[in-house]
């Protein structure tokens, strides 16, 4: 650490500042111009005290004038998006992403643990466009998801979605997603194939693969991907507890 950060709690930064500021937990973290921050289990700023969560993580600093967030963990990907989830990128270990929008997103699972934290730039190198309102079923892409579907992602992701400001959240088995929902396994598991496949084919990586932990891993990637791209929502969990005929 350069002793370039400080912890302002509570307070939305001062906008006018040319800094950059990493939310965490309600707490805002400020680096100055020439700055660097490591981010991790045992960090400038210290995530978790989680054992699956790399000592250093992530690395944000200013590169010849451009803010860049590298992945120095061995083992963990990222998952990285503007603002609105328009855009998104998968940070794999040793890649690294200069960090241009006024509001980045960042959320990465260590174990069975989720974390949200938040980029933001005072002067971002781009100007997001104002987000268009959408009605109607969800659509990213060219993949529409249906109630049911959605739903799937939301019985996945409500411990995250629940912890709004906390920024963890456990994701849970199959079985204990199924029974939230009031389904059979197998049915559960017949939607969330279905759910990947089309995210798959949209070009989302970590949904289809063949190692041993691949049931774990997806349903990991899928809540990553779904949450950094606003796909599912605080506003959505209601969702879950309306009844069959309702969301059919």
């Amino acid at each position: 650490m350069t002793g370039s950060i400080a912890v302002v709690a509570g307070i939305t930064p001062d906008p006018d500042e040319p800094a950059l500021h990493v939310e965490y937990c309600g707490e805002w973290h400020a680096l100055r111009a020439g700055g660097s921050m490591s981010i991790g289990r045992e960090a400038d700023l210290v995530i978790d005290d989680n054992p699956f969560l790399h000592r250093h993580l992530l690395d944000v600093r200013q590169v010849e004038g451009l803010w860049v967030m590298s992945n120095v963990g061995t083992r963990l990907a990222v998952t990285v998006t503007d603002g609105a989830g328009r855009l998104q990128s998968w940070l794999g270990p040793g890649a690294r992403l200069p960090l241009v929008f006024g509001l980045t997103t960042v959320v990465f699972t260590a174990g069975p643990t989720t974390y949200e934290l938040s980029v933001h730039m005072a002067e971002p190198a781009f100007a997001e466009a104002a987000p268009r309102p959408v009605h109607g079923i969800t659509t990213v892409g060219d993949v529409t998801l249906t109630p049911s579907q959605k739903l799937v992602i939301l019985a996945l992701a409500e411990s995250m979605l629940l912890r709004d400001g906390v920024g963890m959240g456990e994701i849970p088995t199959g079985a204990r997603a199924a029974a939230r929902l009031g389904w059979s396994i197998t049915r559960f598991n017949r939607k969330l194939d279905n759910v990947c496949d089309k995210f798959d084919r949209l070009g989302v990586r970590g949904l289809r693969g063949g190692m041993r932990s691949y049931a774990t891993n997806r349903r990991i990637r899928l809540v990553e991907y779904a949450i950094a791209a606003r796909i599912v929502t605080r506003a959505d969990l209601p969702l879950l507890d309306m009844s069959p005929e309702d969301t059919a």
